[in-house]
């Protein structure tokens, strides 16, 4: 949601909703970050991934799904993400309001890993993911296929067990998704 600027920008949050639609870009506890466009590789893994996700959710009228970029406010104050693919349950699609952008907690978040991210993904964004409350949370290397889920059990993310190549097993979703 890009912003008019009537004074200078105080946050890093404002900077970032000043910025042109599709900016490859986040605030995590305030602090910017910016990435470039993804590879190849990512782009097929995601366009997999989403059809799999996206024909699932479908069939079964269970909420909606988004992929990058796609703005969600995590909060108003110091967090905004890009993720890969988002899953929204129908209860919760009051979240994605008018502005056409998520404000809220998304239930499911996958990111696929680039060269170059691994550890934002596979930690920072981790780490913010379940301080949030995002019931599971999905990462994907592209070049192992592998992905490796994260559970919300409590307040704290638990690693799913028999992590396999090109399947996500989403206990939240009830299905086995093959990409």
């Amino acid at each position: 949601m890009q912003q008019t600027l009537i004074g200078p920008p105080r946050t890093s949050l404002q900077v970032f909703q000043m910025l042109p639609e599709g900016t490859l870009s986040e605030v995590i506890n305030n602090q910017f970050y910016m990435s470039p466009s993804p590879k190849g590789k990512h782009q097929r893994l995601l366009r997999n991934t989403f059809r799999a996700l996206d024909k699932y959710v479908e069939e079964v009228k269970i909420g909606e799904v988004f992929f990058a970029p796609f703005d969600v406010y995590l909060d108003e104050e110091a967090n905004a993400v890009q993720p890969d693919l988002i899953f929204i349950s129908n209860e919760n699609l009051h979240i994605v309001n008018d502005d056409d952008v998520i404000h809220g907690i998304p239930d499911l978040i996958i990111e696929i890993l680039s060269d170059g991210n691994q550890h934002h993904d596979k930690k920072t964004k981790k780490e913010l993911y379940e301080k949030f409350g995002v019931k599971e949370y999905w990462i994907i290397d592209p070049s192992t296929k592998l992905a490796i889920g994260y559970r919300l059990v409590g307040i704290r993310y638990q690693e799913v067990e028999n992590a396999k190549m090109g399947l996500i097993n989403s206990a939240l979703l009830g299905t086995t998704l093959h990409f």
